[in-house]
């Protein structure tokens, strides 16, 4: 009876369908990831500054994005702002969107914690070289920074790929949304579906992020020596 299951994984284009599916997870996360590297890099150099007005009103928007559940932004950006505000986005494109927000908070945190965590007399010896503020962080700062958030970058992009699991609930068509009409249509036939495609599905994700997570780890250790 369990493996009879298998059938169903290897059968007609349910294999093509599910990898096209896993195609659109990865997309999604990925050119989130990007778009929140570039905006992250650049936020948070700006939260270095000194200004209270800069320093609230992004903590504020970093709190939002922490406190409140991705899966509750995902609604009001593809069901609240239709209705409220007559504003139509794919669903595709409200996954990049919210993703790339949640992604740019963390990462700009990531950033400013890295550059006021670089020693004091990096400034010191920058600016007594004549350096602008621009090219103090352009020269200095960032270059240093940056390898310091590969680590929690790679976290992030890690998490990034898992929480795309939450993007069924607003009718991406992503590879647990194709598991589901896959499981739906062969369950009558097959009630051992489910067992053999949430188990490659589980696999799927796994292949992805398991390296993610070992180079993390690899290279915390490695820069923590």
């Amino acid at each position: 009876m369990l493996s009879s299951g298998i059938n169903v994984l290897f059968d007609g284009i349910n294999m093509q369908r599910l990898l096209i599916g896993l195609a659109v997870t990865v997309r999604i996360a990925f050119i989130s990831i990007a778009i929140s590297c570039i905006l992250g890099v650049a936020i948070g150099m700006i939260r270095t500054s000194k200004s209270k007005i800069i320093a609230f009103i992004f903590k504020i928007y970093l709190e939002l994005f922490r406190t409140i559940p991705i899966l509750v932004w995902l609604f009001i950006f593809y069901f609240i702002l239709p209705t409220d505000f007559n504003i139509n986005l794919n669903a595709e494109v409200v996954a990049i969107l919210v993703f790339s927000l949640w992604g740019t908070a963390e990462m700009s945190d990531i950033v400013r914690g890295s550059i006021i965590s670089l020693p004091r007399h990096q400034v010191e010896s920058g600016k007594a070289l004549g350096l602008s503020n621009l090219q103090l962080y352009r020269y200095i700062l960032v270059p240093q920074a940056l390898k310091r958030t590969i680590p929690a970058t790679i976290n992030l992009a890690t998490r990034m790929v898992k929480t795309t699991t939450l993007l069924v609930m607003i009718g991406v068509i992503e590879v647990i949304k194709v598991g589901q009409q896959i499981i739906e249509n062969a369950n009558l036939e097959n009630p051992m579906a489910s067992f053999w495609i949430y188990g490659f599905i589980f696999f799927l994700y796994f292949i992805i992020c398991y390296p993610l997570s070992k180079v993390s780890q690899k290279l915390e250790r490695k820069w923590a020596s």
